[in-house]
């Protein structure tokens, strides 16, 4: 096998990996082919492997990023349609662009790789390390877009999903890299080696039910309501109104029995706590007097004169007389989407946010705890905020997570991926999710990461169900996202302190 790679004219390496790369990005959902990431992650790394410098498999693993990002991130055009300051062909490029700046982290991985030398063993590991420290730093550098990570392909090997517990997302990116490798020693014929790699993502494929239980319910009730209303519609005269009417119409009445009713985020497009008639109005239709409201709103933040200067993406806990009870501000927010980095120069060229306004949205504290009275303690996140492990976080252990987002940005396979990632936030932490958008995917995850309901993309529609009950806290609750950079640093060390053979030596 690995005579085809070393046969391979260079000019046909760029275009080969390229296509590898956009044929792994179809291992993430809603395809879940998840063998393609291994297929495609191990014919580049063949193709690093023939890499005689660091700048030729700097290059090799950017043309294979920037195929993988493409399909990962293509829904992003998809929300340029949606605003009226920039065209919408603009979205084609901004994806190009930004799966170009993306790339970066598999091109630095792969020349790391070639960095440490003669010994398999330690390129394999300093691979995997790297790839695990720059999956990392991508949420967070340039803006930070911390989509997609390598880890979340796992979720249809459940067994192997399940390690998320103790080493998270960001662990298991690190195991299915040191399989991709191993397949790519299987092509060298270095059997030990590559049966070493391979052995904990084959277990995890084999055995889906070894770390898992039964799912336990509560006796805690929600109301999650789906009104699907999508982003050609969500503003203009009146649209704040029509809005509230829809997701009224389809939530059901008081019946005397405690419940908490979910609106997504946005739901009402407006600042909530100077709407006290509209939230009354709410209230006295909808909120029985042992239920709780949670919806998402806008919350202003004004000068001392009046003036708007900026705005909170919120989401509120309202009670029987629509008295606000509590108010989570989301912490992370969408480049580009919420706010425009660098907006005195960017707005000069012609760049604009895609959520409509010239005020940005600014970013709350947190993570944070919502105290929900007689109801389990929820776990606040909005919207992007369930792509990030730390987000899911805080001092205070919540009975459960409530994510609230608004997915019409996206197309139907961006919203999808984001489904995925919320389940693998449940696995990390032990608990279960209940996520409620304006136009799917609407759903509750227990805490092993599977849907037990959902209403899907483009239905309008009302989901009651039982809160499952949490798992007691994991190890990744406890330590986070320290446990899988000190896993990916201890890689590195052993990567360094492994003797470098000649690779004939090695077999």
């Amino acid at each position: 096998m690995t005579g085809f790679f070393d046969a391979v004219p260079p000019r046909y390496v760029k275009p080969i990996v390229f296509a590898a790369g956009i044929a792994g990005g179809f291992a993430f959902a809603p395809w879940n082919l998840w063998p393609l990431m291994l297929l495609s992650l191990g014919a580049m790394l063949l193709f690093v492997e023939n890499a005689e410098s660091r700048k030729r498999a700097f290059g090799i693993g950017w043309w294979w990023g920037l195929g993988n990002f493409l399909v990962g991130q293509y829904w992003i055009a998809h929300a340029f349609q949606y605003q009226a300051n920039m065209p919408a062909w603009t979205g084609i490029p901004a994806v190009i662009l930004l799966s170009m700046i993306m790339a970066l982290y598999p091109g630095i991985s792969a020349a790391v790789a070639v960095r440490f030398g003669k010994s398999p063993a330690a390129r394999g590991l300093a691979f995997a390390g790297t790839w695990m420290l720059t999956e990392w730093l991508r949420g967070y550098l340039f803006s930070g877009f911390g989509w997609n990570p390598l880890g979340v392909v796992s979720l249809p090997m459940a067994g192997l999903a399940q390690l998320a517990a103790a080493i998270g997302a960001l662990g298991l990116s690190g195991i299915l890299a040191l399989a991709a490798f191993g397949l790519a020693q299987a092509a060298y014929r270095r059997w030990r080696l590559a049966a070493a790699l391979l052995l904990p993502t084959v277990a995890g494929a084999l055995l889906p039910l070894v770390l898992t239980g039964p799912t336990k319910l509560t006796q805690t009730r929600l109301d999650i309501v789906q009104a699907n209303i999508g982003q050609d519609v969500k503003y203009g005269p009146g649209a704040v109104e029509e809005a509230v009417r829809r997701y009224a119409a389809l939530s059901p009445l008081p019946d005397g029995s405690p419940r908490l009713l979910i609106w997504p985020e946005a739901a009402i497009d407006d600042v909530l706590d100077e709407r006290p008639a509209l939230r009354a109005d709410v209230a006295r239709a909808l909120i029985g007097p042992q239920d709780l409201m949670l919806v998402g709103a806008i919350k202003a933040i004004r000068a001392n004169d009046g003036r708007v200067e900026g705005a909170y993406n919120s989401l509120y806990v309202l009670g029987p007389e629509g008295e606000i009870r509590g108010r989570y501000d989301k912490r992370i927010l969408v480049p580009y989407g919420e706010y425009l980095p660098a907006r005195p120069l960017l707005s000069l060229i012609g760049i604009a946010r895609l959520v409509p306004g010239a005020i940005d949205f600014i970013p709350g504290t947190g993570p944070k705890t919502l105290d929900l009275g007689a109801f389990p303690d929820a776990g606040a996140l909005i919207c992007y905020e369930v792509v990030y492990p730390e987000a899911a976080g805080d001092v205070v252990r919540p009975g459960w997570l409530l994510n609230v987002s608004n997915d019409a940005w996206f197309s139907d396979g961006g919203a999808w991926m984001h489904l995925a990632q919320a389940r693998m936030r449940s696995i990390e932490q032990g608990l279960p999710m209940a996520r409620a958008t304006p136009t799917g995917v609407s759903a509750i995850i227990d805490p092993w990461g599977r849907v037990l309901q959902m209403i899907g993309r483009g239905e309008a529609a009302h989901m009651r169900v039982a809160l499952p009950a949490p798992r007691p806290e994991t190890l990744f609750a406890r330590i986070g996202t320290p446990l899988p950079i000190g896993l990916a640093l201890l890689m590195l060390g052993a990567a360094l302190l492994l003797p470098r053979r000649r690779d004939a030596e090695i077999h």
